[in-house]
């Protein structure tokens, strides 16, 4: 039941993530969902590839999509 729920989380995650426009707002939810899939690997017994997707992708990578982020444009711009 609780992987369901978190397989159903993470496809609106990853949807919300490409669907909205304020470039910090979808990195910080692409974070989310590496923290959801970390839940995931944990509840597949797999631990270590658990650690190393918070660790690799749901820490280090969203800090530096948090800073190219803001040094480039934080905004959708459409013309």
């Amino acid at each position: 039941m609780i992987f369901e729920f978190l397989l159903l989380v993470s496809a609106i995650l990853a949807i919300a993530a490409v669907e909205v426009k304020d470039m910090l707002y979808a990195v910080l939810i692409l974070g989310g969902l590496d923290l959801v899939v970390a839940v995931l690997f944990y509840l597949m017994a797999a631990p270590d590839i658990a650690i190393t997707q918070i660790v690799v992708t749901a820490v280090f990578g969203t800090f530096i999509y948090v800073v190219a982020v803001n040094r480039t444009g934080r905004k959708e711009v459409i013309e």
